[in-house]
């Protein structure tokens, strides 16, 4: 996974939430991410605020939680009922959900304030590890439901300038995602894997790639190596490209942060 850290600014990650709530239930195949999560939350500086765009909601237009008190939405099943039963009590931010609609507006992208709309695991999983006070106020931004890569780097292009307010943003997705290789013990996708994840972090993060082919190789990440094996629906990859858009503006190189296994996948 990667990150784009100015001292200037406000960090924009790109990080893992993991299989459902098993990070937060003690599952040994998270337990290097469950460390880094809350390694990395100890090297920041306590955020005014905290955004999301998690990889487990889509809109047909961009759209930001604005309630005061969200609610927590238990968007999986078949496990345990203690995972029916976490808890991430962080308050909304409306002020900032509204900021974020008229910036996302001034650059003619269609969007919507939604009171009513909970977190998902994709927030409440990784920020129960990282800040578990819950006292940090939080949002969640949608994706696009076109899954447009070009369209959801413009998302974040709009939403740049919240770096400089001491807000933390976070694209909660997987760098790797084929649901049927976690749980299949006879594929072996190490090749597969590799390949990509070496395509990845060299996009994001080698210095001699110019600005503009950094961009285009992420528009047309299906062009990399093994890249629909990878992620045969992208919808984890692409809160990546809003943190691209969003760091971009700065120096879009990333540094990673993260380069493990999670349920013996990079």
């Amino acid at each position: 996974m990667t990150s784009q850290i100015s001292q200037a600014l406000s960090p924009v990650l790109f990080l893992p939430h993991g299989g459902g709530p098993l990070p937060i239930l003690g599952d040994k195949g998270h337990e290097k991410m469950v460390s880094f999560l809350r390694k990395i939350a100890s090297e920041l500086n306590e955020p005014s605020a905290i955004l999301v765009i998690s990889a487990h909601w889509e809109e047909e237009q961009a759209t930001i939680t604005s309630g005061n008190h969200p609610e927590i939405i238990y968007d999986y099943y078949g496990f345990p009922a203690e995972a029916y039963k976490i808890q991430y009590a962080a308050p909304g931010n409306p002020v900032l959900a509204k900021k974020i609609y008229t910036l996302l507006m001034a650059s003619d992208i269609p969007a919507r304030l939604d009171e009513q709309r909970g977190f998902d695991h994709g927030l409440f999983v990784p920020l129960k590890l990282m800040f578990p006070q819950a006292r940090i106020p939080c949002i969640q931004l949608s994706l696009l439901k076109n899954l447009n890569p070009q369209m959801h780097i413009a998302l974040g292009k709009a939403i740049a300038s919240l770096r400089e307010k001491n807000i933390l943003i976070i694209g909660s997705g997987m760098s790797f995602h084929n649901l049927k290789t976690f749980f299949t013990n006879d594929i072996d996708s190490s090749r597969e894997n590799n390949a990509f994840d070496h395509w990845l972090i060299e996009t994001c993060t080698h210095p001699e790639i110019l600005s503009e082919v950094r961009k285009q190789r992420l528009i047309e990440w299906e062009k990399a190596p093994f890249a629909r094996f990878c992620h045969p629906r992208e919808e984890h990859l692409l809160p990546l490209h809003v943190c691209y858009g969003i760091a971009c503006a700065g120096t879009p190189i990333a540094k990673v942060v993260f380069n493990d296994e999670i349920m013996g996948k990079k």
